[in-house]
């Protein structure tokens, strides 16, 4: 009996969204492939195939789309720390945006090859709106990148939509504003945030050190988003969506929801490092996900004060194995 089982290819499959999308296509009874860049290929925890494989390199793309015969790809795969990318511009530039190129090509290769169609996810970011010129930021707002990422998301984005134009392939623009989760890296300023207050709260860390936290942002779960990424791709017809909570909070208040939630005042726990500003600061993002709510019947389900203590809860417990 032929195997019926849909499968999917994910690019960044050991990160964060790679995490949560894997487990919510397993459950939906996908064969799931992935590809890694930083450890051995074989069979990954959740039973996921993994294979090794550089998007700055690109050129066992092919052999690796042969084997896992993918109907879905999601390339989630990205050089994804804006700070960073500032120190690492040319990188950054080459696997966040040359690096879906690469994909793209090898994709559209192999459908040649295999007779079939595949259909392709594309990460894109909320920072290709930068210094935004409305808000909030829908599907038709101009792009304004304000760092070699967001710069690099911005030729990703638009590689996906001339290829879809010009070959007819079926790809799409998922642009996600920031979600978190506790699976969030621990660079990133959430994730930050909530391990200080767990080891603060446990007596394992004095104070925290925090770049600009008047930044404003849409934040929303992780676990929330990637059902809309897997929804984008269950439609007849490819469309790029924005996928967001429409609400923003700043940096501020992700202390206040976080360290509040512990029982402490950050006021004397946290300092300020001019050295974590940007040197080009993104100062509100907020989406418009109608279209997605719409087309996708798409909701976010987990609030922001949820997330923030959903997040503490598991560093706290990390930290009391620490001390």
């Amino acid at each position: 009996m032929a195997d019926t089982k849909r499968r999917a290819l994910i690019t960044g499959i050991s990160g964060q969204d790679g995490h949560y999308l894997t487990r919510f296509l397993l459950k939906r009874d996908y064969e799931v492939h992935g590809i890694v860049s930083c450890r051995a290929p074989g069979i990954g925890e959740a039973g996921e195939r993994l294979y090794y494989a550089d998007l700055a390199d690109g050129s066992n793309l092919g052999q690796i789309l042969d084997k896992a015969n993918p109907d879905e790809v999601y390339n989630l795969a990205a050089q994804s720390h804006v700070r960073l990318s500032f120190d690492l511009p040319q990188y950054t530039a080459d696997v966040t945006g040359v690096g879906v190129l690469r994909m793209l090509d090898a994709i559209r290769e192999y459908q040649q090859r295999a007779g079939k169609q595949v259909r392709f996810y594309q990460a894109s970011s909320s920072e290709m709106f930068g210094k935004v010129v409305e808000t909030p930021q829908s599907e038709s707002t101009p792009f304004y990148p304000r760092s070699p990422y967001a710069c690099a998301k911005v030729y990703a984005y638009w590689q996906t939509v001339n290829y879809r134009e010009s070959y007819d392939m079926y790809a799409l623009n998922g642009i996600l504003f920031n979600h978190e989760s506790p699976r969030r890296g621990e660079a990133f300023v959430t994730r930050k945030i909530s391990k200080a207050v767990a080891r603060i709260k446990l007596g394992l860390q004095d104070k925290l050190s925090l770049g600009n936290i008047e930044a404003q942002r849409d934040w929303g779960f992780a676990g929330d988003f990637i059902e809309a990424m897997w929804l984008m791709l269950q439609q007849d017809v490819p469309e790029d969506y924005v996928v967001a909570t429409g609400q923003v909070h700043s940096v501020r208040d992700f202390l206040d929801a976080a360290f509040g939630h512990v029982g402490l005042d950050w006021a004397n726990l946290v300092e300020t490092d001019v050295n974590m500003f940007r040197p080009a600061e993104v100062d509100i993002l907020c989406g418009d996900a109608t279209k997605a709510q719409e087309k996708l019947g798409w909701q976010p389900k987990v609030s922001f004060g949820e997330l923030a203590r959903m997040m503490v809860d598991h560093d706290l417990e990390l930290a009391r194995q620490e001390s």
